[in-house]
C-alpha cells in the first residue's frame, strides 16, 4: 500500500486535486448547454467516478506489502470493520446528493457563484470539523485566517454574481427594445453560422436559452439558491465523515482491528456515491425536476451526444476526490480542504468556455479579480496550515 508521507507529497495532491475538482464541474456545464440531459449525463459520469476509485484501490492500494496495521485493499475487505464502513459510506452519499444537487444549480445560479458558494459552505463547517477530529495537527493560527480569506472571497463572488446579473438584464433590456431577431447558432465554436455570436452579449444568451437542457429564464431566484445551499451542506458533511473513517477518532472498531486504509475507504465510499447516483438519475428519467422533459433507460443508452465528454468528467472527480483524501491522511484533512479553492480553477473554465463576464461592465470585472485574488490567498494560506499526521 502507498502512502504519501511528505507533506511535500500531500500538497502535490492536494494540487492536483484541486485542478482535476474545478474541471470536471465546466465539463457537465457544457454537455447541459449544449442540451445534453443531467440525467443522461450523471449515468455516465457515475460509472466513472466509481470506476476511478476501483483503479486506485487495485494500484495505490496493493502496492507493497502490507502489515497487520497498514493492510492492503484485498486484506481489509474481510475485515471486521464495519462502523468505519459504514462513516465512509455515508459520506459517498452526501457527497452524490451534492455533486447531482450542484448539476442543477450550475444552470440556475452559474458555473464560478455555484462553486463559490458550496465552497465556502464546506470551509467553514467542514474544515472546521476536521481540525477537531485530526486533534488539531494543523496550525490553528494560520487555518482560520484561512478560513476567513474563503468567507471574504465568497461575499466578492456575491457580489460578481449580483453585479453581473445586472448587467446582463440590461443588455437583455436593451435587445428586446430595439427588436433584435436572434440566428441559431453553435454557441461554443459558431462552426453552424457564417458569423460567431458574441461571447457575452444579449443574442448570446438568448441563444443559449434556446440550446440548453435546464431553462433558466422565469426561474425563482430562489431555487437555484436553495439548491445550491443544500449542496454546500452536503460536501461539508462528506470529508469529516472520510475522516472518520479512516482514523477512528470516536473508536467504534473493536480492539486490534486496524483503521481503514485510505484506498478502502474511498473503495466503499465510491459504492455508496455510485449507487445513489444511479439510482436517483433512473427515477429523475421517468419523473424529472425543473420542467425537464421525460426520458428512459432506453433513451440513455442510445444517447451517444457528449457521452465521452461525460464520461471524462466522471474520472475527473473521482481521481481529484482520492487525491484529496490522500493528501488528507498524510497533511490532515483540514489542510486538503484547500482544494475548495476550486471556484478559482472552474471560474477560469466558465470565462474561457462559455464567456462568463464577457462585456461586463468595470465594476464586474474589479470584483472579479479580487474574487480571484482573495482565492489565490485562501489556498496558499491553508496549504500553510498543513501539519504531520502521527502514524
Amino acid at each position: 500500500m502507498y502512502l504519501v508521507e511528505s507533506k511535500g507529497g500531500a500538497i502535490g495532491c492536494m494540487l492536483l486535486a484541486l485542478f482535476f475538482l474545478g474541471t470536471w464541474p465546466a465539463v457537465l456545464t457544457l454537455l447541459e448547454r449544449r442540451g445534453r440531459l443531467p440525467q443522461h449525463t450523471y449515468l455516465d459520469y457515475s460509472i466513472t467516478n466509481f470506476f476511478a476509485a476501483v483503479i486506485i484501490a487495485f494500484t495505490f492500494g496493493e502496492i507493497g506489502k502490507g502489515t497487520h496495521d497498514q493492510p492492503n485493499f484485498l486484506a481489509q475487505l474481510a475485515q471486521d470493520n464495519w462502523p468505519s464502513v459504514m462513516f465512509a459510506m455515508a459520506g459517498g452519499v452526501v457527497l452524490s446528493l451534492g455533486n447531482l444537487s450542484t448539476q442543477y444549480a450550475f444552470a440556475l445560479v452559474g458555473l464560478s457563484v455555484t462553486e463559490v458558494i458550496t465552497a465556502s459552505i464546506t470551509v467553514v463547517i467542514g474544515t472546521t470539523l476536521n481540525y477537531f477530529l485530526d486533534g488539531k495537527i494543523n496550525k490553528a493560527e494560520i487555518l482560520f485566517p484561512g478560513v476567513g480569506c474563503f468567507l471574504v472571497a465568497v461575499c466578492l463572488g456575491s457580489a460578481v454574481h449580483s453585479s453581473n446579473t445586472t448587467d446582463n438584464s440590461a443588455k437583455l433590456k436593451d435587445s428586446l427594445r430595439e427588436g433584435n431577431i436572434v440566428k441559431s447558432k453553435d454557441l461554443e465554436s459558431g462552426s453552424n453560422s457564417a458569423e460567431k455570436l458574441k461571447a457575452g452579449s444579449a443574442d448570446f444568451l438568448l441563444e443559449l436559452e434556446k440550446t440548453r437542457a435546464i431553462k433558466v429564464f422565469g426561474k425563482n431566484t430562489l431555487i437555484g439558491l436553495s439548491i445550491t445551499f443544500f449542496a454546500g451542506i452536503c460536501f461539508s458533511l462528506f470529508s469529516p465523515a472520510f475522516n472518520l473513517a479512516t482514523n477512528d477518532q470516536w473508536h467504534t472498531l473493536k480492539k486490534g482491528v486496524p483503521h481503514l486504509n485510505v484506498y478502502t475507504a474511498f473503495f466503499y465510499f465510491s459504492v455508496s456515491c455510485f449507487v445513489i447516483g444511479v439510482i436517483l438519475n433512473i427515477i429523475f428519467l421517468y419523473h424529472p425536476v425543473l420542467n425537464l422533459p421525460k426520458s428512459s433507460l432506453k433513451a440513455y443508452l442510445g444517447d451517444w451526444n457528449g457521452r465521452g465528454w461525460a464520461l471524462l468528467a466522471g474520472f475527473l472527480c473521482g481521481f481529484g476526490n482520492g487525491l484529496q483524501f490522500m493528501g488528507g491522511q498524510a497533511a490532515g484533512y483540514a489542510a486538503a480542504d484547500a482544494v475548495q479553492a476550486l471556484p478559482l480553477v472552474s471560474t477560469f473554465w466558465g470565462i474561457v468556455l462559455f464567456g462568463e463576464y464577457r462585456r461586463s461592465s468595470r465594476t464586474t470585472y474589479t470584483l472579479l479579480g479580487s474574487m480571484l485574488f482573495m482565492f489565490i490567498v485562501a489556498v496558499g494560506v491553508l496549504m500553510a496550515s498543513s501539519g504531520h499526521r502521527k502514524q
